[in-house]
């Protein structure tokens, strides 16, 4: 079977590495190399690197109208996507003869969208999961092949749920392609008056905001990880990479204890466990307290 797989950050290398060890693999097709980091050197994405260890041919459209070329030129039985962070032309889905299918990181029609995973953390969801899909023209609405569910652990951040996510999802797509191919599996219309959407993150959803509830503020570090900041009044930034909700009271943004790192917000309070300082250097919240004076935060 010819597959050809679409797919760039670091989520996709496991059904990657697995669709190469199952099929005919005739291609990667992933988005172009990108700055990065304070020098802004240009950085392959993770599935480049995977694909050329591999000894899989790269392709990096720049445009929409590029993709179809390289789809004529491998001719594919089958496409895959998995988190590729482009919506594929109609004239792609259209083309192979097994269909385009899609590894989406969530229970479909749940969470539509970009950010799926991090937008289940956010809203403090107790579970999630992966569906394959079988894909149309779409925002990920396309009639279901396979759903699996995921518990959301209590020390769950973006990072050890994606990475969780990425590897069984890969084995639920070999499993269901498998039982594709052979005709086995017939194709669920969602239910689309239940849909709900997760956009991508913007900039300002990073800093904090001490008006929130405390749950709500502990969804969002865990969600956003390790990147979750807040302000001193002198301005300087504090990341926020661990906490725990308490029972207790104050204005939003005051610190409620001279030794532990304790901070009110709009309901309950938490207990700030682990940081990086203004300083870059990652710690506890006491010894944070013990080294720096900080009444309120904004």
């Amino acid at each position: 079977m010819k597959v050809l797989f679409f797919g760039t950050p670091e989520f996709a290398l496991p059904s990657l590495k697995r669709l190469a060890s199952e099929y005919q693999v005739v291609g990667l097709v992933c988005q172009p190399d990108k700055p990065s980091g304070r020098g802004q050197k240009l950085t392959p994405p993770p599935t480049k690197l995977l694909a050329q260890e591999l000894g899989i041919k790269v392709f990096q459209p720049e445009k929409k109208a590029q993709i179809m070329p390289i789809v004529e030129e491998v001719k594919p039985q089958c496409i895959v996507v998995v988190a590729y962070g482009k919506i594929l032309p109609s004239e792609v889905i259209a083309y192979p003869k097994y269909g385009c299918i899609n590894l989406h990181a969530s229970l479909l029609p749940l969470y539509r969208g970009s950010a799926p995973i991090h937008r289940a953390l956010m809203s403090g969801e107790k579970k999630t999961g992966n569906t394959i899909m079988l894909m149309d023209e779409g925002m990920d609405t396309g009639p279901i092949l396979a759903q699996e569910e995921e518990e959301i652990l209590e020390d769950d951040n973006i990072r050890t749920l994606s990475n969780r996510l990425a590897t069984k999802g890969a084995e639920l797509l070999i499993r269901t392609l498998r039982e594709w191919f052979e005709g086995k599996i017939k194709p669920v219309k969602q239910e689309h008056s239940r849909a709900t959407y997760a956009p991508p993150i913007q900039r300002e959803e990073y800093r904090i905001c001490w008006k929130a509830s405390a749950e709500s503020v502990k969804d969002r570090i865990r969600a956003l990880y390790p990147n979750c900041y807040t302000l001193t009044k002198e301005g300087e930034r504090i990341k926020i990479l661990r906490v725990r909700v308490l029972k207790e009271k104050g204005e939003p943004g005051e610190l409620l204890s001279l030794k532990k790192f304790i901070v009110a917000c709009g309901e309950d309070a938490i207990e700030v466990l682990e940081l990086i300082s203004p300083k870059g250097k990652t710690m506890s919240g006491e010894d944070f307290m013990k080294g720096y004076k900080v009444e309120k935060l904004l």
